[in-house]
């Protein structure tokens, strides 16, 4: 039975750039989060990955490679724009299940649309409706099956514009021949442990029994592979937030201690703005320097839990001083935070000494997101961020898709602190 489809933007980053900008359409080119020789691409074009570019190629080598090619430097806000547009595109059509990053969403079929005749022509659609309504750039390859495993499988296996259907007749016949890495969830590591009891193609793999696969993984996520693999629906693991937090490559004028901790400011005060905006308190707080010898420090703070800023600003500049003496000689290369032990706010007890104070600190602490969200990003900001303000910019990441009326600008609030007042109609005479 099919019960899920999935939706993969081919080359999202580099497709929504010749959306935008016709006088790139048919040409290669790579998107980089910061334009440097040194960096890695985060999206290659179709027309780029035809020459033999691939993602995470470095700007320098992809010139070697592609005379002439252009080079982009990432725009996250546009990118999420186009996301949001392409969802509500396509739940015109059908229900998004989920979003499983910013360019695949897994939809779900049922009733009339889970008949293959349907579910086929139902993609058609999608695809004609998204050329129509947000451009003919955003290319898509389409997958089929009765759950998510398999229509993803499905969906990567032809690109661009791909359209393949696995339904229960079709496993595992159709699946022998693929390599066993182009399963999700089978990375190099997992793959050398199949290999290792014995599992070296899809026919073993689809063979082994349930427990054999819970033990090769290690834990429950075995079994639900096995589950998964024989067309199964078993749900998965829900999502659990276990930390909020960024980190950053410091560019080389940023490569000495001073501004490193400034960025790390910079980094703190973001992290918490997000903290606070979804409902959680920090128990802790990670600090983590990367240097370009290749080696790295971290340490942790625990304390009782908070949002507050300045609380997280003294504990990162206890854990700053930490550091051991050979690390405060070397030049950081690049710095993280990350704050974990979260607890729901709902679940949070305000210290009972402390109650008033903390009360005082979330009234001003709001007053200062709202600033930001209003006005823009570090419109206000704490000290220690001086001179860093304008790095640590708005990242996308597989996991997390931003939200840019946080951590950018919420555009609906028009600048305005108040919503404006509309007029009253005049009385009736």
């Amino acid at each position: 039975m099919l019960r899920a489809l999935a939706i993969d933007f081919n080359s999202f980053f580099a497709s929504v750039e010749q959306q935008e900008r016709p006088e790139l359409r048919g040409k290669p080119l790579i998107v980089v989060p910061v334009l440097a020789e040194t960096t890695g691409s985060i999206a290659v074009s179709l027309e780029g990955k035809a020459l033999g570019l691939k993602r995470n190629v470095r700007v320098a080598e992809a010139r070697r490679l592609c005379p002439g090619i252009i080079i982009l430097e990432a725009r996250p806000e546009l990118y999420i724009q186009y996301h949001r547009r392409l969802k509500a595109v396509v739940e015109t059509l059908v229900p998004v299940k989920k979003v499983q990053s910013i360019d695949e969403l897994e939809c779900e079929l049922s009733g009339d649309l889970a008949a293959p005749a349907r579910a086929l022509k139902l993609a058609g659609e999608i695809r004609a409706k998204i050329y129509r309504d947000v451009g003919r750039c955003l290319r898509c390859s389409i997958g089929i099956g009765p759950n998510w495993f398999i229509a993803k499988l499905a969906s990567d296996i032809r690109k661009p514009d791909g359209l393949v259907l696995f339904d229960d007749a079709d496993i595992p016949g159709k699946l022998l021949g693929i390599p066993l890495n182009e399963f999700t969830g089978i990375g190099p590591n997992m793959e050398r442990r199949l290999r290792a009891a014995g599992i070296g193609n899809v026919e073993q793999l689809y063979a082994a029994g349930s427990a054999q696969l819970r033990a090769i993984w290690g834990s429950v996520e075995g079994a639900r592979f096995h589950d998964w693999l024989h067309g199964g629906v078993q749900d998965r693991e829900p999502p659990r937030h276990r930390t909020i937090g960024h980190s950053h490559v410091l560019p080389p004028e940023k490569r000495n201690a001073a501004a490193a901790l400034a960025v790390l400011h910079r980094l703190v005060q973001k992290a918490a703005m997000r903290l606070r905006h979804e409902g959680f308190y920090a128990g802790a707080l990670q600090l983590s320097i990367g240097y370009r010898d290749g080696t790295e420090w971290s340490a942790d703070l625990r304390f009782n839990e908070t949002q507050d800023t300045l609380h997280f600003t003294h504990g990162l500049n206890e854990l700053w001083s930490r550091r051991p003496v050979a690390h405060q000689r070397k030049p950081p290369l690049q710095v993280g935070i990350a704050f974990h032990s979260l607890l729901a706010a709902a679940l949070h007890t305000p210290d009972l000494f402390e109650a008033e104070k903390e009360n005082s600190r979330a009234r001003l602490l709001g007053a200062v997101d709202t600033l930001n969200q209003t006005f823009g990003k570090n419109s206000v900001y704490f000290g220690g961020a001086h001179g860093a303000t304008a790095y640590a910019p708005m990242r996308i990441a597989f996991t997390r898709i931003p939200e840019p009326e946080i951590e950018e600008i919420d555009a609906s609030r028009q600048r305005r602190l108040r919503p404006k007042q509309t007029p009253a109609p005049p009385p009736e005479e």
